[in-house]
């Protein structure tokens, strides 16, 4: 049989099977008679119908003749009016580059399932693969989505890993009340692991000089880094590197940061290996004692946290990413988002490029629509004041702001802590990161600084123009969605005045 579908053999399977599935029972036969009719047996023909086996060419002319349907039209992927949906979302991005089997999810019956839908659910599954073409939606976006939810699933904590970096500690007799030595970790790699690290790596090639790791894999592996890390990016690859060695993860990038992934597998694997390095620097038990001393106290001290990393040569993202690990797990604080913001030096856009929320969707969040996020949010006013001490010239350590935010016209308000730092020292591109707490009774017996009169509090929106703010000095954008969705509530009062 010729294929000149694009789809691959196990959805060209699923789709033969549904189509003899739907035909069957058009027809009223029983697996028994088709199969009688056919010439194959009853276990045969439910394979074929479940997607588990493809006939050869005599097989699928006998059912195509016992089925009184054409052979060429039984082969083909065209699919009848009411699986014209299930052979769409076949040949879409969505289902073939979701990781169905990572969450356990056999496609098979899944797909049968849907072939039984009402039209209503079909027409549904029509409207999410438009909404993913017409948003642009890349591979990568559908990986890291489903990470997301991967890890929202188990709250953002993976003990295996944490048992993971002790045996790490323990093997090769670190201290695990101390610091973690990124000498230490070199010497671990080029003794234990063959490794060759080039410190100045990068700098003959141009095109990769935005890349902070490349790893040439080899049995005596070539890490080449640039020469423009900071000390706390170039201890992160390095205890990287070590986590991928230690957890024996063959499947992942080899670069940082990432330029493409070929596989969901790899995207999971990076983000162990993440988990890892920022796990093996701040040490969970280390981090919990400095969490109860910090919580307890009924201001907010940011020395503290700048403190804490300059202790352990970690980042206000490793931090911040760190806390969200052990909050919840140990705190019962689980109502929580992880925020980053990028934008560059004199620009007023702010993008969003890293987002997580642990027992739902919170605000803020990403807007794919392109709409101004609220000026009012700390994780973007942070970013102003980082502006003005690079051009005055009088940066010299990443700034941290405290906020509670209440969102207009609901009754959820949040504890904000942001950090805004250049990715670099001396570069044009500038990340703020910010976890946000819900303020709720849980939070207000755990963190006794929530109320300090020393935090502002602003009411706050989503986007400019979704805010019905009307006295905001900060808006950038006219509240079009408002004023949109007003124009059709007038429409309703006018024609409900005009039926009466």
């Amino acid at each position: 049989m010729k294929k000149k579908s694009s789809l691959n053999e196990s959805n060209i399977k699923l789709i033969f099977g549904l189509k003899l599935k739907q035909l069957r029972l058009e027809k009223n036969l029983s697996f028994q008679a088709l199969a009688d009719a056919a010439g194959v047996s009853v276990s045969y023909l439910n394979e074929i119908e479940k997607g588990k086996k493809y006939p050869k060419a005599e097989k699928i002319a006998s059912l195509a003749d016992a089925l009184d349907v054409s052979y060429d039209w039984l082969v083909s992927v065209q699919m009848g009016k009411q699986l014209a949906p299930i052979a769409k979302l076949l040949q879409s991005k969505l289902v073939n580059e979701l990781p169905l089997d990572f969450f356990g999810i056999d496609k098979s019956q899944l797909f049968e399932l849907l072939s039984g839908a009402p039209v209503k659910l079909n027409a549904f599954i029509n409207t999410m693969i438009e909404i993913g073409r017409n948003y642009g939606m890349r591979v990568e976006d559908l990986y890291f989505s489903t990470l997301r939810s991967y890890q929202e699933m188990h709250d953002n904590y993976f003990e295996e890993i944490e048992q993971s970096v002790e045996s790490f500690v323990k093997q090769h007799q670190l201290d695990p009340s101390k610091p973690i030595s990124a000498d230490s970790l070199v010497k671990i790699l080029e003794e234990q692991y063959q490794y060759i690290i080039v410190e100045d790596g990068l700098s003959n090639q141009p095109e990769l000089q935005e890349l902070r790791s490349v790893l040439i894999p080899d049995k005596q592996p070539r890490l080449l880094l640039n020469k423009n890390l900071s000390r706390t990016q170039r201890a992160f690859i390095l205890g990287r590197e070590a986590g991928f060695r230690f957890m024996d993860i063959e499947n992942r990038s080899n670069t940082t940061s990432w330029v493409s992934f070929d596989s969901f597998d790899e995207v999971v694997n990076n983000f162990k290996g993440s988990y890892f390095s920022c796990s093996l620097f701040l040490n969970r038990q280390n981090l919990i004692e400095w969490l109860k001393e910090v919580l307890s106290a009924k201001s907010f001290n940011v020395e503290s946290f700048q403190e804490l990393m300059d202790r352990y040569v970690v980042s206000p993202e490793i931090l911040l990413h760190r806390l969200t690990n052990i909050l919840p797990r140990y705190f019962g604080i689980n109502e929580l988002f992880f925020l980053r913001f990028s934008t560059q030096l004199d620009s007023d856009k702010y993008e969003i490029t890293k987002e997580m929320h642990l027992s739902g969707l919170h605000n803020p969040h990403s807007n794919m629509l392109n709409e101004h996020y609220c000026r009012r949010w700390v994780s973007i006013d942070i970013l102003k004041d980082l502006f003005r001490e690079v051009k005055a010239g009088t940066y010299t350590q990443s700034l941290c702001r405290v906020q509670r935010s209440k969102y207009i016209g609901t009754d959820k308000e949040y504890l904000i802590i942001s950090f805004a730092k250049p990715i670099v020292f001396g570069s044009e591109k500038h990340n703020s990161v910010s976890i946000g707490l819900l303020i709720n009774d849980q939070l207000k017996k755990k963190v006794k600084f929530w109320n300090d009169p020393q935090i502002p509090i602003r009411m706050v929106g989503e986007t400019c123009e979704r805010c019905v703010a009307t006295d905001c000095k900060e808006r950038v954008e006219k509240p079009l969605f408002v004023t949109q969705q007003q124009r059709v509530e007038n429409m309703k009062v006018a024609l409900g005045a005009l039926m009466d």
